[in-house]
């Protein structure tokens, strides 16, 4: 079974490279145009990690609290691309659908969850201690 990849044909090197890099930007720009909570979150994020780099106290904070705002942009993408391959299949109701609807929804509550847990394990000792 993994041997079919070991031959896969198609593009390789810069070209490769140059196709992925304009499938990247089509997703993000389909999500953008499609997703409520995804325009919500670049715009939270496009405050958040300026803020991130100026208020983490060393690198591995900033790098923290600007990971966690990405992460969060990152599983809504997934989210996203889990409800386009369901809508794909058909618009009725089936067990399995609401399954993988509820569960890319669930991971995006967690990491939401731990965008916040983070930043206020980060930010709330110098504001309350």
């Amino acid at each position: 079974m993994q041997d079919q990849f070991v031959n896969k044909p198609g593009k390789t090197g810069i070209s490769r490279l140059i196709d992925a890099t304009g499938y990247s930007w089509a997703g993000l720009i389909a999500t953008w145009r499609n997703e409520a909570a995804f325009r919500q979150e670049v715009s939270l994020a496009v405050i958040l990690i300026p803020a991130a780099l100026w208020l983490g106290g060393s690198g591995v904070e900033r790098a923290l609290l600007v990971g966690v705002t990405l992460l969060v942009m990152i599983v809504e993408l997934l989210n996203s691309a889990v409800e386009a391959v369901v809508d794909r299949v058909g618009p009725e109701k089936h067990p399995l659908s609401k399954i993988a609807k509820d569960t890319g929804s669930a991971a995006v509550s967690l990491s939401l969850l731990l965008w916040l847990s983070t930043w206020g394990c980060i930010l709330l000792p110098r504001w309350i201690g």
